[in-house]
């Protein structure tokens, strides 16, 4: 057996943002989140614990935490942090950590329009995928603290789906 014992899927998807409250404004908001649950504070006055546990400064407070359900599946657990040393800038895909989080929508020039509708900054045009990805469209868009984040859509399947069939 190869991989990681009983994988079966993905169970949340986690990440720190500067102000919380705009935070859910945008996903409930916009992206039409769920809003489900907050957490908070954590915090410990000595020992290791939050860097042995969290990978974060000794002193860092997770001031606050809301879980969010978008789309009936995918759980965004976000952070609102407060610690030293703590970096504001958020990488590019091209960072070392760089990342994007991306949404599948079933029309996606009916989607990128409601993005524009609430003024969220679009990251060029729609682009037609090529290749294994024949049958895709896609188009990267910022959150307001600056997060990338995609919509995809391939309502008739991808090319490489085809040939497996």
């Amino acid at each position: 057996m190869t991989g990681l014992p009983g994988l079966s899927g993905v169970d949340h998807i986690g990440f720190t943002v500067p102000d919380l409250e705009e935070a859910r404004t945008f996903l409930v908001d916009v992206l039409g989140c769920e809003y489900m649950y907050s957490l908070g504070p954590f915090a410990h006055s000595s020992g290791t614990w939050m860097r042995d546990h969290l990978n974060v400064h000794p002193r860092a407070v997770m001031e606050r935490l809301h879980f969010f359900r978008c789309g009936g599946q995918a759980i965004f657990e976000v952070f609102q942090y407060a610690a030293p040393g703590q970096h504001p800038e958020v990488p590019r895909n091209s960072d070392i950590g760089g990342h994007h989080v991306a949404l599948y929508v079933d029309d996606l020039d009916a989607a990128v329009s409601h993005l524009r509708e609430h003024d969220v900054r679009i990251l060029g045009e729609p682009t037609a995928s090529k290749g294994p990805s024949e049958g895709q469209r896609w188009v990267y868009f910022l959150a307001p603290w600056g997060m990338q984040f995609e919509l995809v859509s391939y309502p008739n399947g991808k090319a490489f789906d085809r040939a497996r069939t």
